[in-house]
């Protein structure tokens, strides 16, 4: 069931007297702060306050560029999907969670019922409502309705900033699932951006080393050396082509193939990287794309990857990472907190994107908090 708007004046509900500011893309590619209205749940659904929102790529994205692929922003949306808040009312049939409960949202609501979904595919319904993508609001709001089967309760000891954490942690989650990683075995990590950062400490944690991370800002590479101390760091020289850099990077993990690594975390969708990629992973290994690139590659050297049988392999999004990824943080098994560079409050949230998009100002993962209490 779709959620209903409240009307102030009709409903009884302390709620309304507060003010609901949220962060809209528009279909001229401008970003605007809006009164949104609020909504009842449904049968099914839960009300939020949401405390804590991260800034992703993605947002930025869909503010510069208007659309990711085939994704297009036709019209206002509330941006958002990295999120965190607390129970405020349940719909009608609701016992897995109950007001005053501490969440993390899943921002991807499959329909349940297709090919994908019955297979347990569900990061690839093509009917997924996506929270944050154009029609569907997203969570950079004070208030966010969401079907109570996609919120996660939150353990006392992981915060309301470590719970909007969990979305890009469940990338690099179903990113792992798709390659092995071992203890003693070298892997590389590109992009020192926050999934990046994320895959190092993961893949860190898992034991494996030697580990590279690349680059081209060097102020992110210096971010990554302090997070991780025992990685190395390569800064991609632009004046150099795409096997050059290749040569270099797999210096670093020592002169035979055999200590190549045999796993790559492509987390920036470069082009350029991951041809860069294709030409470091040892022969046999596995090359996983996370990044999110263009709609068009022309360049990918297929015949290094087809003799090499390199295992060129992509995902898109997550499915059932939730548990394992709050698992790893109450378990102190991953600390992400450092990745946290900047904060804005939900008022200033324009302020927050804007200083997303540049790069070269140091920041990692930028988070919108709301401080407000709620009854």
């Amino acid at each position: 069931m779709a959620p209903a708007l409240i009307e102030a004046e009709k409903s009884g509900s302390s709620l309304t007297k507060h003010s609901n500011p949220s962060l809209q893309v528009t279909a001229s590619r401008g970003i605007e702060m809006v009164e949104a209205p609020m909504e009842k749940p449904g049968h099914g659904d839960v009300l939020l306050h949401i405390k804590t929102t991260g800034i992703c790529g993605s947002d930025v994205h869909f503010w510069k560029r208007g659309a990711i692929g085939s994704l297009k922003v036709e019209g206002n949306c509330i941006l958002g999907h990295e999120a965190a808040g607390i129970v405020l009312e349940v719909g009608e049939g609701v016992t897995t969670v109950r007001k005053g409960d501490r969440v993390a949202v899943e921002p991807q609501v499959p329909c349940g019922i297709c090919f994908s979904c019955t297979s347990g595919r569900t990061n690839l319904c093509p009917q997924v409502r996506f929270i944050g993508v154009y029609p569907h609001h997203g969570a950079l709001q004070r208030f966010k309705v969401h079907p109570a089967r996609y919120v996660h309760k939150l353990p006392e000891n992981v915060s309301y900033a470590q719970g909007a954490l969990l979305e890009p942690l469940s990338v690099v989650l179903h990113g792992l699932s798709h390659v092995k990683l071992s203890i003693g075995r070298g892997a590389m990590i590109c992009g020192a951006g926050p999934i990046g950062l994320i895959a190092l400490a993961a893949a860190r944690a898992s034991g494996a080393h030697p580990l590279v991370i690349t680059d081209l800002e060097p102020k992110r590479l210096a971010f990554a050396k302090e997070f991780v101390p025992s990685c190395e760091v390569y800064q991609v020289d632009t004046t150099l082509d795409a096997e050059s850099n290749a040569v270099a990077i797999r210096a670093l993990f020592g002169p035979t193939e055999y200590e190549a690594p045999a796993t790559i975390l492509e987390c920036t969708g470069a082009e350029s990287s991951v041809v860069t990629a294709a030409h470091v992973v040892r022969t046999g290994g596995d090359l996983l794309v996370i990044g999110v690139g263009k709609d068009i590659m022309n360049n990918l050297p297929f015949m290094k990857i087809s003799l090499s049988e390199i295992n060129l392999k992509f995902i898109n999004r997550y499915t059932d990472t939730w548990p394992a990824a709050i698992s790893a943080f109450s378990g102190g098994i991953l600390n992400l907190d450092k990745l946290i560079t900047h904060t804005f409050a939900l008022e200033n949230a324009m302020d927050a994107l804007k200083l997303c998009s540049d790069v070269t100002q140091g920041s990692i993962k930028i988070q919108v908090v709301d401080e407000r209490d709620i009854d």
